[in-house]
């Protein structure tokens, strides 16, 4: 049994996901197993993946489900005590694992951590904004505005899920921002402080690139804020967040002419009494309003 299960989710990135792979395969720590999750792709994935099966477990969706059925199909087949991801479009540097497992051993109050990145737009380098610097501890009030936690950065222990739950199969994006919030109030983050992830972006098929996020991660602070053992002091942290991102949000949808979705979330953030947020049901999911 692996003491590490690296899990890869993929959709049609037959040109990314061999490197992906690749870059798994070439650590210098070598106590892992490697799942690659073919979310129903219609490309030449599999051909891209042909060379490595005698040294990774290649599970396949027969349809497109999404990130999230993904990572949690790979979850399910796991057997390594400790669980890290990559998405497929980024790669690791070869000492990865090795600098997170000795990071963890030297803190073995720690059940997650992430490190640093590298980032490239393109292919050509550039600095991160200071707001997505990776920081590290009691980190929930950060991650509030943005998500703070890279997927493939993190390592976290299977125990985690196992209290917290896995990826929400629900929302179609924001489901690292609604896992990391669920963990990151419990629990401290620990950061090694070095780039250890090149995280590549500037293609279109990424989500972050599309507008109405937001109504995503506001799904996200909703679930959060009726969670009955949340401390008062988050909750009211959370609340002040959700009214915020979802006045902007308002804002959007009537300058793209949604005029019914903007009364919605302006109503959201104008409530007087959040509160009513922690009656069970009081707000359906918001993917089955029908807007």
């Amino acid at each position: 049994m692996a003491l590490i299960s690296v899990i890869i989710p993929t959709f049609n990135r037959a040109h990314w996901v061999a490197e992906a792979v690749a870059s798994v395969l070439a650590q210098s720590f070598k106590d892992f197993e490697v799942l690659v999750v073919d979310d129903g792709s219609t490309d030449a994935t599999l051909e891209a993946l042909a060379p490595f099966w005698g040294n990774c477990t290649i599970l396949r969706l027969a349809e497109r489900r999404g990130v999230s059925a993904a990572r949690n199909l790979g979850i399910a087949a796991a057997r390594g005590e400790w669980l890290a991801f990559l998405d497929s479009d980024d790669l690791w540097l070869p000492d990865k694992l090795a600098r997170q497992t000795a990071y963890l051993q030297e803190n073995p109050g720690l059940l997650i951590c992430q490190t640093d990145e590298i980032w490239l737009r393109r292919g050509k380098r550039v600095n991160p904004p200071l707001t997505h610097k990776k920081v590290g501890g009691r980190i929930f009030a950060q991650s509030l505005e943005r998500c703070l936690i890279s997927p493939s950065a993190v390592m976290l222990h299977r125990r985690l899920l196992d209290e917290v739950g896995t990826f929400d199969e629900a929302l179609p994006a924001a489901e690292d921002y609604d896992l990391w919030l669920r963990i990151a109030w419990r629990y401290e983050v620990g950061l090694v402080p070095e780039p250890l992830v090149i995280k590549r972006g500037g293609h279109p098929d990424q989500l972050s690139r599309r507008w109405g996020l937001d109504r995503w991660r506001i799904e996200a602070l909703l679930k959060l804020v009726q969670e009955p053992d949340l401390p008062e002091v988050y909750r009211e942290a959370a609340a002040r967040t959700l009214a915020r991102k979802a006045a902007i949000y308002a804002d959007g949808c009537r300058k793209r002419g949604k005029a019914a979705e903007a009364k919605f979330y302006q109503a959201l953030a104008a409530m007087p009494n959040r509160k009513k947020l922690l009656r069970p049901g009081f707000f359906p999911r918001l993917q089955k309003l029908r807007l």
